[in-house]
């Protein structure tokens, strides 16, 4: 892939029509990060009701599931907008099965079965789109920079959640060892979220000012972060 943008040179990228005109190898790069984002977002909301509600033990757990779907349609909804902007339909993404969805990660990451899954998922796993999240908005790309900033303080709580069902479950040796086992299926599906830590793409993203990190750092931030609350919950880190 050949770069035809100076490498001293600092992208910024302030509205469709310039990125438009931007060399093929930026926009490439930019599109499938939207894109992957986007995606994931609608998948998101079919997890919270399809995935995690079954598995709630109350009304006011399920409540909590059907809020924080809408939140990830809203966001959904948000990367459709933008996308839009540069000519992008993703129209036929919510006409989809979560089993047709394929770019943002495969199919063992709708795969819960137990509510400690559900809790290790937001608590942890949710954790994986916050760090990419948290560099996109400082995209080179201001639209979408501008537009994730919404997303974030949403996820936040969807952290949150997952923080304090992991609490509950941790008050006793029975659902630490529920915790455990549920970090233990789930960890190497996290990890796969960031992709190769020798991906060019990332390399290139990082250079055009669409990331901050490559993907292997990356990786490193979540697991610096997520690290003192799998240890404080009394669990092991997996290898």
């Amino acid at each position: 892939m050949s770069v035809s943008i100076p490498t001293d040179e600092e992208v910024v990228v302030r509205t469709p029509e310039e990125f438009l005109a931007m060399p093929e190898e930026y926009r490439e790069i930019c599109l499938r990060q939207m894109m992957v984002n986007t995606e994931g977002e609608l998948s998101g909301g079919d997890d919270y009701i399809q995935v995690f509600l079954p598995l709630a033990p109350s009304a006011e757990e399920r409540q909590v599931c059907a809020e924080r779907a809408v939140e990830e349609y809203d966001h959904y909804k948000i990367g459709k907008r933008v996308l839009a902007g540069v000519g992008v339909d993703t129209g036929y993404m919510e006409k989809q099965t979560l089993a047709e969805r394929t770019l943002f990660a495969d199919q063992t990451l709708h795969t819960c079965t137990t509510w400690a899954e559900r809790g290790i998922f937001s608590y942890i796993g949710e954790e994986t789109a916050m760090v990419m999240i948290s560099e996109f908005a400082h995209s080179s790309y201001k639209p979408w920079a501008e537009a994730v900033r919404t997303i974030i303080q949403d996820e936040k709580i969807h952290i949150a959640h997952g923080a304090r069902v992991c609490r509950n479950f941790a008050e006793t040796e029975e659902g630490r060892y529920e915790l455990q086992q549920a970090l233990d299926r789930l960890w190497p599906t996290f990890v796969k979220i960031f992709g190769s830590p020798r991906s060019e793409r990332a390399r290139l993203a990082v250079r055009f000012g669409l990331r901050r990190t490559t993907n292997g750092e990356a990786c490193d931030v979540w697991r610096a972060k997520v690290t003192p609350r799998i240890e404080r919950l009394g669990l092991r880190v997996p290898e």
